[in-house]
């Protein structure tokens, strides 16, 4: 059995819940084309987001050094149980240490990037689309590789090779996790964002976020990605979120409106930010393609609420 530490009270930076006193402008991410994004809004990204599949960068695809030259001065790097036509790799492979070729390859691009960068594996793993979630659309559990232990146990490992130093030994042999083989760097660089939906989907106890929770000790950030479907964005779950991990920085890593045009909720999304002084980044999802259900070019109210109520957010 592998034991899945459930560390608690390191602090991280934990300010005011309610309240945004004066501080660094929160940074602004995009997950698409920055160039059109900034024609539309004005907004100069800090930070866009890519998607990995397991492997890409390493034994697939453009080598990390090209892709991370392409994702601003903080690139935000979500790594994928399975994506597209990228590798496939479950909770308890990760766990056991059969992803650890790839990952001790990315310790050492972060290393060589030798400045801020965002990793976010395995988000919105309380959503059953996810293949890393543990249990079906019907609440069914998915099984024997995909627990939600198995999933805090590979989140911590991933964490812990992300971050690398001399710790991760004993680290890896307190969680009863096999040790790494290969030179791990220490990155001070990289933060972890640990992304779950406010919600489980399926809505039962055993998929809620906490379920997923490694412990304070393997996260340095809590997302939560919201987005406005049928005017129904969901603002209380993410309350909660924000409410439950007092000492950790908050972050949309995605947010949209989904196929309509509703600058309520941009305006909402800038309140937030401005009453809950933790919110560190807010990443707008557009889309990889123009004319995507999230592309403000056909949404002309959100886009201005954008343009005059989130883009100041970043200055």
């Amino acid at each position: 059995m592998l034991a899945v530490a459930l560390a608690v009270g390191v602090a991280f930076g934990a300010g005011s819940t309610y309240g945004r006193p004066s501080r660094a402008p929160v940074q602004l991410g995009i997950y698409g084309d920055a160039a059109r994004f900034a024609s539309q809004t004005g907004q100069q990204s800090t930070s866009r987001m890519l998607f990995l599949g397991w492997g890409q960068g390493a034994t697939f695809g453009s080598p990390f050094a090209d892709l991370f030259s392409t994702m601003l001065a903080k690139p935000l790097v979500a790594l994928t149980a399975d994506f597209r036509a990228g590798g496939a790799i479950n909770p308890r492979q990760v766990a056991t240490g059969s992803g650890d070729a790839y990952l001790v390859t990315l310790n050492h691009a972060i290393h060589d990037w030798g400045k801020p960068i965002f990793v976010r594996p395995f988000p919105e793993m309380n959503g059953h689309w996810s293949p890393y979630c543990a249990y079906n659309t019907n609440g069914s559990p998915r099984g024997f590789s995909d627990t939600t232990a198995l999933f805090r146990a590979a989140f911590a490992r991933i964490y812990e090779i992300a971050h690398g130093g001399p710790r991760v030994a004993s680290v890896l042999r307190a969680l009863g996790q096999p040790a790494v083989r290969g030179t791990l760097f220490a990155n001070s660089n990289v933060q972890v964002i640990w992304n779950p939906q406010g919600a489980g989907s399926p809505d039962i106890p055993g998929n809620s976020a906490a379920a997923y929770y490694p412990g304070d000790s393997y996260v340095d950030v809590v997302g939560d990605d919201i987005y406005d479907i049928r005017y129904r964005p969901d603002w209380a779950d993410a309350e909660k979120l924000y409410a439950a991990h007092p000492s950790k920085p908050f972050a949309f890593p995605e947010w949209a409106p989904w196929g309509i045009d509703d600058p309520g909720f941009v305006t909402k999304m800038a309140t937030f930010v401005k009453t809950h002084s933790r919110v560190a980044l807010i990443s707008y999802f557009a889309g990889q393609h123009p004319g995507s259900v999230w592309d403000l070019a056909t949404k002309p109210k959100s886009r201005a609420a954008y343009r005059q109520l989130i883009v100041p957010l970043g200055r």
